[in-house]
């Protein structure tokens, strides 16, 4: 499931952020409401999680704007004005959920896959196929021409990541971003490993591959060479 996060507390957003990951979640984070908006708008997300109170454009103007646009991505909003009143207003604003600060994270997660689970949101995505390749982002499964194929949380973040961008070419440092939560490169092997594991969980013993390396750019997902 693909998050957005729109907070501008730097702290937080990356205590969120790194519970969110650990938690089986891609999530992308927005640092004020303009960022939020644009992301929000031009962007493909499951859920949207803001914060109420932000620069440029509070929370509830984000929500306002998205859904006269016509935008149903179900969204969290967080806020440390608890009220009932402002509760009504966020919720009346076409917010679906509203979480008072400070608030426990098993809190956040729960109310995070009760909102998944509504099937009345078109917009939420629960699976995807990319040729015989198909992900069940709910259950958290992966098989390829009907055959079960057995993948480990970080390697279902990962493809599920490049699955979201099928036929774009995603390069290391927008996943050591997007899957590790990593604003610098590491030096290390571990995205090499990653998909050299993941390579051979979905393409070994199948006539076409379907991860490719494209050299000196990155990593792309697609059905031919």
């Amino acid at each position: 499931m693909h998050l957005l996060l729109i907070e501008d507390d730097a702290e937080a957003a990356r205590f969120l952020a790194k519970g969110l990951r650990e938690s089986g979640y891609v999530v992308d984070i927005a640092s004020d409401g303009r960022e939020g908006l644009f992301r929000a708008t031009e962007g493909l997300y499951d859920l949207i999680i803001a914060d109420r109170q932000l620069p440029h454009f509070d929370g509830l103007s984000i929500v306002a704007m998205l859904r006269k646009n016509g935008k149903h991505t179900p969204v969290l909003i967080l806020s440390a004005l608890g009220s009932v009143d402002d509760r009504i207003e966020g919720l009346r604003a076409g917010g679906d959920d509203y979480l008072t600060k400070p608030f426990a994270f098993g809190e956040l997660l729960a109310r995070i896959e009760a909102l998944l689970r509504r099937g009345n949101q078109p917009e939420v995505t629960t699976r995807i196929r990319i040729a015989d390749l198909e992900l069940d982002l709910l259950g958290r499964k992966v098989t390829r021409a009907g055959t079960p194929i057995d993948v480990t949380s970080k390697e279902f973040q990962l493809l599920e990541f490049l699955a979201r961008r099928a036929g774009q070419v995603v390069t290391r440092t927008m996943l050591l971003e997007a899957v590790w939560d990593l604003h610098f490169d590491p030096q290390t092997n571990v995205i090499d490993v990653h998909i050299s594991r993941l390579r051979a969980a979905i393409d070994k013993g199948f006539e076409r591959p379907l991860l490719h390396t494209v050299r000196g750019a990155g990593y792309v997902l697609r059905d031919g060479d």
